[in-house]
């Protein structure tokens, strides 16, 4: 079981069009999003990824923005982010995003 206190700064990251692949997205994510300290990025969902920044900086960057493209060779993967909760359900569309 998850404690709360483990997703303190975690981010959801949910690609609409398309996603590379987790391993890829491991070491992408924190380059590609300019994120200072260590985080761990997991798979949610088909198209989810659960990111947990270690630091509030690095959630701040992430939340900060409402998108990222991420580039793999000679393409782009849209990655919209949002806060994750408890209540996450990967097939209810967020009213905010």
């Amino acid at each position: 079981m998850v404690e709360q206190q483990d997703l303190k700064y975690a981010v959801v990251g949910k690609f609409s069009h398309g996603m590379p692949s987790i391993a890829f997205l491991r070491t992408a994510i924190p380059k590609q999003c300019s994120l200072k300290a260590e985080v761990n990025i997991g798979l949610l969902h088909n198209r989810h990824v659960l990111i947990r920044c270690s630091i509030e900086e690095d959630y701040v960057t992430l939340m900060s923005r409402p998108n990222f493209w991420i580039k793999e060779n000679s393409k782009s993967f849209l990655m919209r982010t949002f806060k994750w909760d408890i209540g996450f359900t990967p097939k209810k569309r967020q009213a905010w995003r």
